[in-house]
């Protein structure tokens, strides 16, 4: 059983006292060099994997090199393999990435496509820079990575748009190295009603049953991130498996759909999940008001049919002027202390064990004091200033994810096993 955050802060606190009393000085009091050095000597020893990024959007852009070091003032850019080493983030998943689009036959096919598409664009950068980074496709992968100083490279495809109606298509992008499958994203799809759309389905459809159900016997991670309430309690109610929510914060801390309610906390902790905290401003913090970026972030949505069923030309281009538009209109952005805020509120909802870090860099994500990957050791630095131990760091950054992908495998071989067995 988890231990309460109450009674851990507690205990911390009693052993502070006595410290200070013994010893005439108080660990609050610690220099900031030396807290720095502390921080810094955690986060580089702990296993740090971020659990959702949009990279291969960049990817996609011509001329776009991840052996080199971007600005990302200057091109947008949030990830690369020198700002990986940079900021100590020993692995990420890349997503493939799909806007929803129609829902038929002919557009099953080209999203199907599209998805395979971006595995050879992510294949092909890894063999490029073999000597910076790896595939990986399980926890001993990414351990092995980080002794020899790569970064690994994890796949999630974002938008169960990407199978259709088609249930093997879970094993095909198992087989081509995916890790998670986001059941939906901003619009509604077959599978279930999303977190941004209106009620269809009342939570999953009789086919997104089937794709639970063949997720957990394949091996695949559930990722409920984007899910409406229902939808995610469906998944919670059939799967086998520990689910992850790979990109959302905490709804008692800023009221947007995308969030977790605490009910939805505690659900996701008694499945054995792990919720990986979202690094954008937008989900952290409700924005100050902004008529002049709202407008232009309206006419935006509007040109480009709210960035639904673009071919890749038009991708392009919304990309290009959603960027144009960050620049021209600046959003205030959230800061590491909020991000940690949320940390701290679903420890104490979930527990230690289920919470995680996806930032969504290069898909939105960027607070400031942790704007791309370089700065990603100001997480640790803040959770250390407030009296995280190494151990629950370690948990934080990768050991909550790197557990349910075990508990998953293991499911999955177990069901093998037991066809083998019939």
């Amino acid at each position: 059983m988890n231990r309460k955050p109450e009674v851990r802060y507690n205990k911390r606190t009693l052993f502070l006292f006595t410290a200070a009393l013994l010893t005439g000085f108080c660990f609050a009091a610690e220099k900031p060099e030396n807290l720095k050095k502390r921080a810094s000597e955690i986060h580089h020893s702990v296993l740090t994997v971020d659990s959702h990024t949009d990279t291969p959007l960049q990817l996609t852009q011509k001329g776009f090199d991840m052996s080199l070091r971007h600005d990302p003032r200057k091109d947008h850019s949030k990830i690369d393999f020198p700002r990986m080493k940079e900021g100590g983030l020993d692995g990420a998943f890349f997503g493939v990435f799909l806007s929803q689009g129609p829902r038929n036959p002919e557009a099953f096919e080209k999203a199907r496509k599209k998805a395979l598409l971006l595995f050879d664009t992510i294949d092909a950068v890894v063999m490029r820079n073999h000597d910076l980074a790896e595939s990986a496709v399980s926890p001993e992968d990414a351990i092995r990575l980080k002794k020899i100083n790569k970064r690994a490279v994890f796949i999630g495809v974002e938008n169960g748009y990407a199978i259709g109606m088609d249930l093997s298509m879970i094993s095909t992008f198992y087989l081509r190295g995916a890790r998670y499958i986001t059941l939906c994203h901003t619009k509604n799809n077959d599978i279930c009603d999303s977190s941004n759309d209106t009620i269809e389905h009342n939570g999953l459809s009789p086919f997104g049953y089937e794709v639970v159900t063949e997720m957990n016997h394949v091996g695949m991670m559930i990722d409920v991130s984007h899910m409406s309430d229902k939808s995610l309690k469906d998944v919670l109610s059939t799967s086998k498996a520990p689910v992850i929510a790979s990109h959302s914060c905490a709804r008692a801390l800023c009221d947007n759909p995308r969030n977790l309610t605490d009910e939805l906390l505690r659900a996701i902790a008694k499945n054995g999940g792990v919720v990986q905290l979202c690094v954008l401003s937008d989900y952290l913090k409700t924005p100050d008001a902004n008529p002049s970026r709202d407008s232009a972030m309206q006419a935006l949505r509007k040109k480009f049919n709210n960035f639904r069923g673009l071919n890749e030309q038009q991708e392009r281009a919304a990309h290009d002027e959603w960027n144009a538009m960050n620049d021209k209109f600046p959003q205030k952005m959230a800061t590491v202390s909020d991000v940690v805020d949320h940390i701290d509120h679903i420890v104490k909802v979930a527990g230690i064990n289920h919470v995680g870090i996806g930032t969504d860099f290069d898909g939105g994500g960027g607070v400031d004091g942790c704007f791309d990957v370089s700065e990603m050791g100001n997480i640790t630095l803040e959770l250390v200033r407030r009296g995280y131990p190494e151990s629950e760091i370690r948990k934080i950054w990768g050991g909550n994810l790197m557990r349910v992908m075990n508990k998953t495998d293991l499911i999955a071989r177990k069901y093998k096993q037991s066809c083998r067995c019939k």
